[in-house]
């Protein structure tokens, strides 16, 4: 994406969030080269730099002196010029991110669960952000955009898979969260699923950079995904494209059973369960234990398992779409995200590629607080970046 502004009239807000986005990809720039980036008229960017900075989202660097001339000075976003809240609600925690404009992490916080009942994560997200308010002070509050909200579509869906009553899935039933969050905080609040906002995470902090169209997995207790083409994440008519868990693994047939879904052999539920039926604890991921013994044989079996259905996933997400590269993240550590990759690459050499062009296959950067930033990126990007329908639609 390169940002390109107008000097024609009228277009006073666009022609500034064009410079702010030029100083988020490049770095801290000089007037000249902000022109030259833009296409803006030097006088223009002097104009707009001169009202950013006095409403404290520009902040002055060191002038660099050159051969001939004045100094220059360049121009880099100010930290504090704005705050976003990323909210993650998920089937096994809470997760609240503070986030400043260079998208930099201030704080974070986690309430595990075994299951989230809505009254308890309402009333500490409620919490969370009195106490947000009370650390940035008067001035930094008011410097809070928005919150970002990515939850589950479906927060009370495959409860008999997850084991979960039906009675506390239910509660869920009928819930606006969203809506919920902004009259409880006072914040207008922007929603996503949670796997396309750990999408957006890696579209716009991580290998979004240098891969334009790419399907997204998230491994976590389901497995869940997002869809990239040409730089822009794809919602879909429901807001399900990219849902790669409920992908089926088989065909079905007449008097047959329903094909098991995606879901259900490449989430990390699977995994607890194979450990559980071992006599095993199946807290080992929090622990980094999964590949060490006595947990490691299940886990490779589980990583064959996965490989197989995630390559399967790549390979027919590649048919349709013409992939340039398939991304992996996960909530766990790095060693297992590599284990997965390596099962995921060896399934990927058993299938045809006759016809289409394989794609690359690569770690996401972000990690287990992909959700969380993600959704904290969403009112960053809403405000301040010149293309708003980047990933989310703002009517207006």
């Amino acid at each position: 994406m390169k940002p390109r502004g107008s000097s024609q009239g009228g277009l006073r807000q666009y022609n500034e969030r064009v410079v702010l986005h030029a100083i988020r990809l490049h770095g801290a720039l000089p007037g000249a080269d902000l022109a030259r980036l833009t296409g803006l008229t030097a006088q223009t960017v002097s104009q707009i730099s001169k009202r950013l900075l006095e409403e404290g989202l520009l902040v002055k660097g060191e002038p660099v002196r050159g051969k001939v001339g004045q100094p220059s000075v360049p121009l880099g976003l100010r930290p504090d010029g704005a705050f976003a809240v990323g909210v993650h609600v998920g089937r096994r925690s809470l997760d609240l991110v503070l986030v400043d404009f260079v998208g930099a992490v201030r704080e974070r916080w986690t309430l595990e669960h075994d299951f989230p009942d809505p009254e308890t994560v309402l009333a500490e997200i409620e919490r969370r952000l009195k106490s947000i308010r009370r650390k940035l002070g008067p001035e930094g509050s008011e410097r809070i955009t928005a919150i970002g909200l990515a939850a589950p579509q479906s927060m009370g869906g495959w409860a008999s898979l997850l084991g979960v009553d039906p009675a506390q899935a239910a509660r869920w039933s009928g819930i606006e969260l969203h809506e919920e969050v902004a009259r409880r905080t006072g914040l207008p609040v922007q929603a996503l699923k949670d796997t396309a906002a750990a999408c957006v995470s890696e579209l716009v902090a991580g290998r979004g950079h240098s891969v334009h169209s790419f399907l997204y997995l998230f491994v976590d207790t389901l497995i869940g995904g997002g869809l990239v083409l040409d730089s822009r994440l794809r919602a879909g008519l429901h807001g399900n494209a990219g849902a790669v868990g409920s992908l089926p693994l088989g065909l079905a047939g007449a008097g047959a059973s329903m094909p098991a879904q995606l879901l259900s052999v490449a989430s990390l539920l699977g995994l607890e369960q194979r450990w559980r039926q071992a006599g095993l604890a199946a807290d080992a991921l929090a622990q980094g234990q999964a590949l060490q013994a006595p947990w490691r044989e299940h886990t490779e079996a589980w990583l064959q398992q996965a490989g197989r259905a995630i390559a399967m996933a790549a390979n027919a997400a590649t048919c349709l779409l013409d992939l340039e590269g398939v991304i992996v993240d996960g909530a766990f550590d790095r060693e297992l995200l590599q284990a997965l990759l390596r099962a995921v690459e060896q399934a990927m050499a058993l299938y045809s590629w006759e016809g289409v062009a394989r794609p690359q296959l690569a770690a996401g950067t972000i990690g287990a607080d992909a959700r969380a930033i993600g959704a904290a990126l969403l009112p960053l990007y809403a405000n301040f970046a010149p293309d708003r329908d980047l990933f989310l639609k703002i009517d207006g």
